[in-house]
C-alpha cells in the first residue's frame, strides 16, 4: 500500500467512526451542569456567589434555562463573553430561533439556515448543511454548541458516550432496557441508578423515533 492509499484509509476509518456522531465534541466549554463552582467562578464574569447560584439552579435542560438564570446577574454583553467558555448544548432539532442566538457569533440568517435542514439525524448532515455556509473553522466552532437528539434504542456505545458526564457503567444500562417504547419506561428504568434531576439532564440528549 502507498503512503498516500494508507493516509486515505486513515482518513476513512475516522470518517466512518464519526460519521454518525450526534453530541459535538466541546472539550473547551465547561458544562454548567458538570463543572464545580469552583470552576464556574474563574470564568469571564463570574464571581463566587453567582457560580453557586448557577449550581443551585441545576439541571439546566435548554441553553435559554441557563440563560435566564444568567440574566439575573449578567447583560447581554456580558453573558455573550461567559458563553465562549461555558455553554449548555442546543437541541438542533427543536431549539427556537432565540435560543440559537445565544450561540456565541450567531445571526438570524445563520440561525433560519441551522432550522432550515430539520430534522437533523446526525451532525454529519450538520457539517455538510452549514458548511455550505461556513468554513470548515467555523462549523467546528459551531457544532461545539449543539447536538442531535440519540435515539435510545439504535444509538452505538460510542455516540452514548458523548453524551456530558455519561460513564461507561451507563452507556451500558442505557442499552440494558432496549427496546425502549415510551420515555416513561426511561425514566423509570434509569431511574433505579440516578436521581430524578440527572435522569431529566439525561433525557434532554434523547429521542424514542
Amino acid at each position: 500500500m502507498t503512503r498516500i492509499s494508507k493516509a486515505l484509509a486513515v482518513v476513512t476509518c475516522l470518517l466512518a467512526g464519526t460519521a454518525m456522531a450526534q453530541v459535538g465534541y466541546n472539550d473547551t466549554l465547561a458544562d454548567p451542569n458538570l463543572a464545580e463552582a469552583e470552576a464556574l467562578a474563574a470564568l469571564p464574569n463570574m464571581t463566587e456567589a453567582l457560580a453557586e447560584t448557577v449550581v443551585d439552579n441545576r439541571p439546566y435542560l435548554s441553553a435559554q434555562a441557563l440563560d435566564d438564570v444568567l440574566a439575573e446577574s449578567l447583560d447581554r454583553d456580558q453573558r455573550n463573553e461567559l458563553y465562549g467558555a461555558l455553554f449548555r448544548q442546543v437541541n438542533l432539532n427543536d431549539a427556537s430561533d432565540e435560543e440559537m442566538l445565544l450561540i456565541p457569533g450567531m445571526n438570524w440568517r445563520m440561525a433560519h439556515e441551522f432550522k432550515e435542514y430539520r430534522p437533523y439525524r446526525s451532525l454529519e448532515q450538520f457539517r455538510r448543511e452549514i458548511g455550505k455556509y461556513v468554513d470548515d473553522d467555523e462549523l467546528a466552532r459551531f457544532e461545539r454548541y449543539v447536538f442531535v437528539p440519540l435515539n435510545l434504542n439504535t444509538a452505538s456505545e460510542d455516540d452514548l458516550a458523548t453524551i456530558p458526564g455519561m460513564t461507561p457503567r451507563m452507556v451500558h444500562e442505557f442499552e440494558e432496557y432496549r427496546p425502549y417504547t415510551n420515555m416513561e419506561q426511561f425514566r423509570r428504568e434509569i431511574g433505579k441508578y440516578v436521581d430524578v434531576d440527572e435522569v431529566a439532564r439525561l433525557e434532554s440528549y434523547v429521542t424514542i423515533d
